[in-house]
């Protein structure tokens, strides 16, 4: 490793490191929230435990499920016994899926991020070279074209996307299944994973280019206008050698700073596909978590995607910072 790639990871590691502090206090306190906010929740979480018997079971058997679930406890005693059984390992038990927390998010989880990480690299790589190539070409055909097209497609919410693509492609065509992860009764395979995720996949695609590839072409658009650009091109330098050693290395930390920002999205806009698309991952058990006051699920959801977005930021800024260094010496 020579000395300029050193002075470039090291604030990037160093910032890695901090953030890495923040993130734990963080994480503490929405952990702690998410406890009080569904406490305030007016639903009784024993009209999911007790299903259709809800209304004709006895005081005593309320009480029972009440004990048994420990529903009547307050919020900072709940976020305290999950606290600590955490602390051992233990995620706890999920009252609407009668499974270990970890079962839970052991069969789910790999359905949500293998289908948010695909998402999110594919409109990563789409919207950064296709908004690189217009801001290059700022005014021509293609410029005009991605900018309508991504103004217009910015608009349309995923779960629109998603139902176009199930009737058009699935139902009307039936190139590809419409739902789920494998045929009915069959177990998954690879084959049929990808068959099944493929539309999903387009779907949360499609609804993250748009912003992606209209901050790539402006940052292009401002970096190709600057002096240093500018001194560059009265040198005799263009084409590749411009882009790489000029415009990409500015104009690339606002699309970095973006892909950080974006993960809320990404992880609701991955809800709303997996519920349109009955994609077997944990939209389906978060809102049952939410709508039950399933404490434990829920706290585990949402500190995981609260974790996502920290790290999401912090990965971004550090990547940032080590592509151009003056970021780092300014922050």
């Amino acid at each position: 490793m020579n000395a300029v790639t050193r002075s470039r990871l090291v604030p990037a590691v160093r910032l890695l490191g901090v953030r890495a502090v923040v993130a734990l206090p963080v994480t503490l306190a929405v952990s702690a929230a998410i406890f009080f906010i569904a406490s305030l929740s007016p639903l009784d979480p024993l009209t999911v435990y007790l299903g259709d018997g809800y209304q004709s079971a006895t005081l005593s058997q309320r009480t029972a499920v009440r004990e048994a679930y420990n529903t009547d406890g307050s919020w900072y005693t709940a976020w305290w016994r999950w606290f600590t059984e955490l602390c051992q390992g233990n995620l706890g038990w999920s009252s609407t899926q009668s499974l270990p927390v970890s079962t839970v998010l052991t069969e789910r989880l790999p359905f949500t991020l293998g289908l948010s990480l695909a998402a999110m690299v594919a409109s990563a790589l789409i919207g950064i070279l296709v908004g690189t190539l217009a801001g290059m070409r700022r005014g021509g055909p293609l410029d005009q074209t991605c900018s309508a097209l991504s103004a217009a497609l910015a608009a349309v919410p995923p779960f629109v996307v998603s139902l176009v693509l199930v009737s058009v492609v699935a139902v009307s065509l039936g190139w590809f299944p419409t739902s789920g992860a494998a045929a009915p009764g069959d177990p998954y395979t690879a084959r049929g994973i990808l068959t099944h995720g493929f539309l999903p996949f387009v779907a949360l695609t499609i609804s993250q280019i748009p912003w992606l590839l209209l901050t790539t072409r402006t940052a292009v658009v401002e970096a190709s206008s600057s002096d240093a650009v500018r001194a560059a091109r009265a040198r005799g330098l263009h084409g590749w050698a411009l882009l790489r050693g000029h415009i990409l290395p500015t104009s690339v930390a606002p699309t970095l700073a973006l892909l950080g920002t974006r993960l809320p999205e990404v992880i609701a806009g991955a809800a709303i596909v997996e519920t349109v698309f009955g994609w077997p991952g944990l939209a389906s058990v978060l809102v049952d978590s939410a709508v039950a006051l399933d404490f434990p699920l829920l706290a585990a959801l949402t500190v995981g995607a609260a974790f996502a977005v920290l790290l999401g930021s912090a990965a971004a800024d550090a990547a940032a910072t080590a592509i151009d260094p003056r970021i780092g010496a300014t922050s």
